[in-house]
């Protein structure tokens, strides 16, 4: 994230940490926690590093590990929900088991492996899994460790921070994935991070005595047996400083580094956000991005000032937040969704408008925001907004939303021609649901064109590969990709090892976020 000595956004400095404080509450979120896990993490990670006597580089390296140590599970959310269908509740599991011991991770996945599937379809899944071993596991923890480094590097973390990062499940044993790296060669900022995440979920189910307990018990094989040590002698203590404390408020206030966002600073640091989020889906690749700079193009068709415009593109950017609550079960459905199923996508929307309120200095950017699915008609949510209600900010930008889905591929259709798309958006506009101003800025601003050609694809990509990784990002198996591009799995495959090789990736995950960020998905 960019840092300048003294910057403003509508008046008011923006500090980097509430960025990152933002986006542990999106981690929390996608893992089954209740907000603020991560900041309770982070306090209590600090607290123990000092307890340990740890440097200050250390005790900052172990302040950004513990806001980011999930920053790259969207990135393999798709694949998770593969195998276990709710992948959040997997998530929320994982607080609590001992992940260094193999029985453990094993009974896990016999227990869960294609749940909700007929019997069949879960047969097959868990003896896909099984014959798949430790090597197929270390492939979907590699994926969330690429696609933490990568956007851990644009948010400007430091080589340490990023180092730790890579060992995020890891485990003092070498049992950990991807690579078994065991003992001293884990960072200790993510050897104390992994200790304190686990403790701070154990503590809210079974109390500081329990939580002691299995740290103990787990000490040699999941944790550093020497941080167990002295953990065991502060855990009343910092557990009961945790429990007089204000999480968002007391983290914001040790960031041991404090930097003011640039206005550019801001932009991609919310761009990350966006795509931490979209990331969760193959469908939703470039999705934020792709609805803010839409509705800002919109914003300015209609005669919105420059303020106004940048608000919209940054509210298109988070839009989506609250999509990491929900699991991947139901955004990547083949099929309609149930009543109850749509009950829970409405939630999505409530869910971001709680992250976001945590921020003041975007307050703007949150009622537009939140009002995306608002529909002049009173149909949409959460709210259930009526006319003249919401702002023409949000109405722009539910438009742009709603076009831009549908000239997206989805789980249960294909991406819909753009002409299509159109007659669609103002026939939402004839019934009443969308504002038909809005939705003329937006087409507008869609041009109605053929795409424009790209001047040259990145990291010296063909034009095959180009639409091997589109392909790849949208989740195809090489199979399919041979399938649509009418070559061998065994031509495809060489092409899908060449892309990887050129941007500097080994999965799917971050193949997909590279294509989000370069404009290719």
């Amino acid at each position: 994230m960019t840092a300048h000595n003294e910057t403003t956004v509508g008046g008011t400095a923006i500090p980097g940490a509430q960025l990152l404080a933002l986006l542990s509450l999106a981690q929390d979120s996608a893992f089954g926690q209740p907000l603020e896990s991560e900041l309770r993490t982070c306090l209590l990670s600090v607290w123990l590093a000092e307890a340990l006597g740890c440097s200050s580089d250390e005790r900052s390296d172990t302040y950004y590990a513990a806001l980011l140590r999930y920053v790259g599970c969207t990135g393999h959310a798709h694949e998770t929900a593969a195998i276990f269908g709710d992948e959040i509740e997997a998530r929320a599991r994982s607080a609590l088991y001992d992940a260094s011991n193999p029985a453990e991770m094993l009974l896990e996945i016999v227990k869960h492996a294609g749940e909700g599937k007929a019997l069949p379809e879960r047969l097959r899944i868990l003896s896909s899994v099984l014959a798949a071993g430790r090597r197929g596991a270390a492939d979907g923890f590699r994926a969330g460790c690429e696609v933490a480094d990568r956007l851990a590097d644009r948010l400007g973390m430091s080589a340490r921070v990023r180092a730790a990062l890579a060992c995020t499940f890891e485990r003092w044993s070498g049992t950990g994935y991807p690579n078994g790296v065991r003992g001293d060669a884990i960072p200790r900022a993510m050897r104390i991070v992994h200790l304190t995440q686990e403790m701070e979920a154990l503590e809210r189910f079974g109390g500081v005595a329990s939580a002691v307990a299995l740290a103990r018990k787990r000490a040699g094989r999941a944790y550093d047996p020497a941080i167990v040590e002295v953990f065991a002698k502060v855990a009343g203590e910092i557990f009961a400083r945790l429990a007089r404390a204000s999480a968002w408020d007391d983290v914001l206030s040790i960031d041991p580094a404090p930097r003011v966002l640039s206005d550019g600073g801001l932009d991609e640091a919310l761009l990350v956000i966006a795509d931490f989020v979209d990331a969760k889906s193959p469908f939703t690749l470039g999705h934020s991005r792709g609805v803010g700079e839409l509705a800002a193009g919109a914003a300015a068709a209609c005669g919105l000032d420059a303020a106004e415009q940048k608000g919209v593109l940054r509210a298109g950017y988070l839009h989506d937040l609250g999509r990491c609550g929900i699991p991947n079960s139901i955004w990547d459905k083949p099929a309609l969704l149930t009543r109850t199923e749509l009950d829970r996508v409405r939630i999505h929307s409530l869910l971001g408008d709680q992250m976001l309120a945590r921020l003041d200095v975007l307050a703007r950017v949150r009622a537009i925001a939140a009002a995306d699915h608002e529909r002049w008609d009173g149909s949409g949510y959460h709210r259930g907004m009526r006319a003249p209600q919401p702002p023409l900010p949000a109405r722009i930008l539910a438009c742009a939303d709603v076009y831009h889905a549908m000239t997206e591929p989805r789980p249960t259709r294909p991406a819909r021609p753009v002409e299509e798309a159109a007659r669609e958006l103002r026939a939402e506009g004839a019934r009443g649901a969308l504002d038909r101003d809005a939705v003329e800025a937006v087409l507008a601003a869609a041009g109605h064109r053929a795409r424009p050609v790209r001047k040259g694809a990145p990291c010296g990509l063909t034009d095959r590969e180009v639409e091997v990784l589109t392909l790849v990002a949208r989740g195809f198996t090489t199979k399919e990709v041979a399938s649509r591009l009418g070559i061998s799995a065994k031509t495809a495959d060489h092409h899908i090892q060449s892309v990887y090789g050129k941007i500097g990736v080994t999965t799917r995950a971050a193949a997909a976020l590279f294509a989000a960020q370069t404009g290719l998905a």
